[in-house]
């Protein structure tokens, strides 16, 4: 078989760094947390540790539950009453559940009331309403981008364009995807009206945690990011870097210095996760960080999906090889911090 990938180049990969404190009315830690909408893991790495803590296991226990509707038609995100009760009221998150973003259909609706469509062209074209090529299509445009605010006056019930969309979606397109919804702060109750009509399940996300025993450790404050990020991404995936002879599975090596952690504790949350629950657990974190006796130091991890149409703020996401947009937190018991953006190949560079 004849491999046409050249898996001997390493993909091109985007890192922004932030060094600052939450004591800084200027950081950004709480806009990127808010601009990266759709997140599906949080990793937490508590050193010294063996056992969750009972104030940071309660707000990962509460995190909110989200829920999947099965064969969804998408115009019926632009039924009135769903507009009206949910998406006008506060904040919604959709997206469409395992579609691939380099080769299906994909929607995504964000918390500000606009609407994302990913189409092939020949979807693009049935539907009918204008769009732009894919950032990442090829020469020969094979992948639209479709960005709609569904909270614009020409977008009300009943308006030209609005009519448009809703006639596209209806009679010549037919969209219809699993789809992953939640909302905040109303939940369930504003999305029921949509639910009742159709297959849907209500979901928690699930939580896992794993102590690690003699973990070698950089030396946080002289390891360069990539090392940092290499090493914790390791970590996260029980890998070895300890380069045994014996192993052939991993070459990885904890970055010199290093010091060896007597325990770890790593804890990590997956499903439709949303911004605000995120937040709310980095309050936690600082709060913790703030006991005496304390490893002085913890980090926290969170990933979009890798699928999602878009990725910070409405920026266009899309994979080839990776599909890669997440950041890494670091933080100190003295408030300071280190933020770590990164996004694969096929995206812009982070805000």
């Amino acid at each position: 078989m004849n491999m046409s990938v050249d898996l001997d180049q390493t993909p091109r990969s985007l890192l922004v760094c932030d060094w600052s404190s939450f004591l800084d009315d200027k950081n950004r830690v709480s806009s990127q947390v808010e601009q990266l909408h759709f997140n599906y893991k949080v990793s937490v790495l508590l050193p010294e540790c063996s056992s969750a803590p009972a104030h940071l296991d309660s707000v990962l226990n509460s995190f909110s539950s989200f829920y999947l509707i099965r064969n969804l038609p998408i115009h019926e995100l632009l039924d009135k009453q769903f507009l009206e009760t949910a998406v006008y009221q506060g904040s919604v998150y959709g997206l469409s559940y395992r579609t691939r973003i380099d080769e299906d259909n994909c929607v995504a609706l964000m918390p500000n009331g606009r609407l994302s469509l990913s189409l092939d062209k020949d979807s693009y074209q049935l539907l009918g309403v204008e769009g732009k090529p894919s950032r990442f299509s090829n020469r020969t445009n094979s992948r639209y981008v479709i960005s709609i605010d569904l909270t614009d006056n020409s977008m009300a019930p009943g308006g030209r364009g609005y009519l448009r969309l809703l006639t596209g979606l209806m009679s010549r397109l037919h969209l219809t995807t699993d789809f992953l919804l939640s909302h905040h702060p109303g939940g369930g109750a504003s999305l029921q009206p949509l639910l009742s009509r159709y297959d849907w399940s209500e979901h928690r996300p699930e939580l896992h945690s794993h102590a690690l025993t003699h973990l070698s450790c950089p030396e946080l404050q002289s390891c360069d990011p990539h090392s940092f990020l290499e090493w914790l991404g390791a970590v996260d995936a029980d890998i070895s870097c300890e380069n045994s002879s014996i192993s052939f599975l991993s070459s990885l090596v904890c970055p010199e210095p290093k010091t060896t952690l007597s325990r770890v504790l790593r804890v990590s949350i997956c499903g439709l996760l949303l911004p605000q629950d995120v937040h709310r657990l980095i309050q936690e974190i600082r709060c913790y960080l703030e006991q005496p006796q304390l490893e002085s130091w913890l980090s926290l991890t969170v990933h979009g999906f890798v699928d999602s149409p878009v990725s910070w703020g409405g920026r266009e996401h899309g994979v080839l090889r990776g599909g890669e947009n997440f950041y890494t937190l670091l933080m100190f018991h003295d408030h300071t911090y280190h933020l770590h953006l990164a996004t694969g190949a096929h995206d812009t560079c982070p805000p």
